[in-house]
């Protein structure tokens, strides 16, 4: 899926057209059987269909509008899943806040687990587990990282996460 969201978007078109066009045909149909339906009947079912577009209308305005933009969350979730899928990241906390791009709560995470290191609650080795991918998810944010952690990142950094660090920027 390298299109990067150049499908899912032909794929979302091509759906609001057939929404639009099966919506029109419905209020064709309405006014075409008009006679046959109580006057209560064809309003309410007038009325619902007209809501119909007006909430595909407030879509493709979200969309035109760059409100609503499928291929950055698209990119988003598929980072987050590649990022699993090849076990780079075993924290799902720090997979989860990753795909959802939440680079504070991360640096959160990452100041609550130096403390935890300092008051013994927390061993070395899983703190250097998380602390690599914490860093790893701050710099594919794009995320400005401190020379300290680049020179943690780049002594900690494991196969799984190089693989992850290639793909993902192979998928860009």
């Amino acid at each position: 899926m390298a299109s990067r969201g150049a499908t899912e978007t032909c794929k979302l078109k091509q759906n609001l057209e057939e929404q639009l066009d099966r919506l029109m045909q419905q209020l064709q149909d309405l006014e075409e059987c008009r006679e046959e339906l109580d006057a209560d009947e064809y309003e309410e079912t007038k009325k619902e269909t007209l809501e119909q577009l007006s909430e595909i209308n407030d879509s493709l305005k979200k969309i035109m509008s760059g409100d609503m933009t499928l291929v950055d969350e698209l990119s988003g979730m598929q980072l987050a899943i590649q990022a699993a899928i090849s076990q780079a990241f075993k924290t799902p906390e720090v997979i989860r806040m990753f795909a959802k791009k939440q680079p504070r709560q991360l640096r959160t995470r990452l100041a609550e687990m130096d403390r935890d290191l300092m008051v013994g609650k927390l061993g070395r080795d899983l703190y250097t587990q998380q602390k690599v991918e914490i860093l790893t998810a701050l710099r594919k944010l794009g995320e400005k990282l401190t020379p300290d952690d680049e020179t943690f990142l780049s002594a900690n950094a494991g196969a799984a996460l190089s693989q992850f660090e290639r793909v993902s920027t192979d998928l860009g």
